[in-house]
């Protein structure tokens, strides 16, 4: 936790980062474990030091969507809402990949923002960042069609991985890309074949 400075870019605030190590709770995650669920309580704030995690939405039908993703040095923008609001959590976080979680409590994440003009900063620059990945979301949905966002999201997977070959299930696709799971195998058998993609036994490799 010694690299948390350059991790959150606040290195002109020694005191906050001391602040935040001295009354967080630092937890560890594997990949697929549930961070947060959806309609819990929210009593603190998630900042990643390591990996990374993903914020799902599922409607009352079932189905699923990937908001975006979350991080080394970034925090749940909407679990900040949440919490400040008092209000529960309408996302469920899970570790994309494994993953180290520093929990902040919600009630000193309000204190820092009165005491710490960087800490404020930290949450709107999360803020405008977390509306442009909305928007590209809804974008995605409204204007592309599901191969170009497969394609898309199998391309930041392995960005955020650092890996080519990817360890995922279909089913695990078609619930990010709120599809069926038929349509996402259809779609990657097409990719096969037009040598975008290698596939495997729950590991697709982008070509």
């Amino acid at each position: 936790m010694e690299n948390l400075q350059t991790i959150l870019e606040l290195r002109s605030s020694p005191d906050l980062i001391q602040k935040l190590l001295e009354h967080g709770i630092q937890k560890s995650y594997k990949a697929g474990d549930i961070v947060l669920n959806e309609n819990s309580s929210i009593r603190s704030i998630p900042i990643v030091t390591r990996g990374s995690l993903k914020v799902i939405r599922t409607e009352e039908d079932g189905r699923e969507i990937l908001l975006y993703y979350i991080r080394s040095g970034e925090s749940c923008i909407m679990s900040f809402l949440g919490g400040i609001h008092n209000e529960t959590s309408k996302v469920r976080a899970e570790a994309e990949e494994n993953a180290e979680v520093l929990f902040i409590p919600i009630t000193k994440v309000s204190l820092f923002i009165k005491e710490y003009p960087q800490w404020l900063e930290y949450i709107f620059k999360l803020h405008h960042k977390r509306f442009e990945e909305l928007l590209e979301v809804i974008n995605a949905i409204a204007f592309k069609k599901v191969d170009e966002r497969l394609l898309d999201l199998l391309k930041k997977k392995a960005e955020l991985t650092g890996k080519t070959t990817l360890s995922v299930t279909h089913e695990q696709l078609a619930n990010e890309l709120g599809t069926a799971r038929v349509v996402v195998s259809r779609l990657l058998k097409q990719l096969e074949e037009l040598g975008q993609v290698r596939l495997g036994r729950n590991k697709i490799s982008l070509m």
